[in-house]
């Protein structure tokens, strides 16, 4: 049985273990109702959070089953315990990466929020590059989720399909920057993965999740050895850093890292507070096809893939030499080859400008279009 709604599509109904109690069903569902995906409430979900909650934590997170985000005095309303207490708690929940805490920008008021499993707790487990025995356990615990809604997804495919499609997009894709072309209208500095980083006075660099888990894994990455190349940006910059997530760096630091991830073949994603490109950016990812999250999961058949784009890339035939390179490369098998030179799929195309930046030819350019979405729908597989 699948409950449709985005925030609690989980399938019910299965045998529990018998160390699995109410305290950890609890803390489950409110990190789920925390999140963007649909997680199924199981085993595998609660031996994640075992793992890095004690069971005073589990009782504590359960506050934000009806609101993921909370500020001191909301929390004291709801828990009636001291503010030592309650201070304490956080700081423990903000060092394991099961809350982040920041600075409203509006208020100036601290608000606390819960993560959800994957973006979240998968991503903060990761950001410090551990490699012992309990972060290879989450590894593979992780691994074993995401084949679980794999599993959900194509069993409900239409339900879940079309659940999907009331998402919004999760990040929005920013152009290897030397490969932008000039236009007639004026470029915006948020297209320039540089001029995103001059926003920020805060730059944190820290592990790319992705990789990281592959590692642990033994399944390492196939394009880079590179892995600190996850960057965040703004109030999401000083949490990683005061919290050891990740170290602070100059912006003129981050930029060599940018510029070596387009060398390398690697997309750049920003990602936006609340996921709304009105707000500011709060990190940027240097993805491949082998290990990022959102890639894996589109053509695994977990979820469709679903970005912002305003770039579109585009095939000069008389130069192209069929060399197949940007078929290889293209990150969501946008592109193919017909009558014997690549041919870019409009609909597919993320405008990442990474077939671009490595065409020995140049025989590929990127085309400014308008901010538009860009949807993959999800991909049926076999088990």
């Amino acid at each position: 049985m699948v409950n449709s709604d985005k925030n609690e599509l989980y399938i019910k109904g299965k045998e529990m273990s018998d160390d699995r109690t109410d305290r950890w069903q609890m803390a489950a569902q409110a990190i789920v109702n925390a999140g963007m995906a649909p997680y199924e409430i199981g085993d595998t979900l609660i031996g994640i959070l075992q793992e890095i909650m004690d069971n005073k934590q589990a009782d504590f997170v359960k506050i934000f089953s009806e609101k993921p985000s909370l500020n001191l005095d909301q929390i004291k309303e709801k828990c009636g315990w001291e503010e030592d207490t309650i201070l304490k708690m956080l700081d423990s929940l903000m060092h394991g990466g099961v809350v982040v805490g920041t600075t409203s920008k509006s208020t100036g008021i601290m608000v606390y929020r819960l993560l959800g499993p994957v973006p979240g707790l998968f991503e903060y487990t990761n950001l410090r590059g551990e490699t012992d025995d309990k972060h290879k356990r989450l590894a593979r615990l992780f691994e074993k989720l995401a084949d679980e809604r794999r599993q959900m997804a194509q069993e409900n495919y239409d339900t879940f399909s079309e659940a999907s499609k009331a998402m919004p997009p999760l990040v929005r894709i920013v152009p290897i920057e030397e490969e932008i072309g000039e236009t007639v209208d004026k470029i915006m500095p948020t297209e320039e993965v540089s001029g995103i980083i001059d926003k920020f006075d805060d730059v944190t660099l820290a592990h790319c999740y992705c990789r990281h888990a592959k590692d642990l894994l033994d399944k390492s990455c196939q394009v880079t050895d590179e892995r600190l190349n996850c960057i965040l940006l703004g109030k999401s910059a000083r949490f990683a850093a005061d919290y050891k997530f990740g170290k602070a760096v100059t912006r003129e630091e981050a930029k060599q890292v940018l510029a070596k991830a387009a060398d390398e073949g690697l997309v750049h994603k920003a990602f936006h507070i609340h996921l709304s490109t009105d707000l500011d950016e709060e990190a940027i990812c240097n993805c491949c096809k082998c290990c990022c999250g959102p890639f894996q999961s589109y053509h695994k058949g977990m979820s469709p893939y679903h970005c912002y784009s305003s770039y579109l890339a585009e095939v000069n035939i008389d130069t192209c030499t069929a060399c197949e390179e940007c078929v290889e490369l293209c990150p969501v098998d946008a592109i193919e080859m017909v009558d014997m030179a690549a041919f870019v799929k409009i609909d597919g195309c993320i405008g990442c400008g990474v077939c671009v930046h490595q065409c020995a030819e140049e025989s590929i350019q990127l085309l400014r279009t308008e901010s538009r979405n860009v949807y993959l729908p999800l991909k049926r597989v076999n088990a």
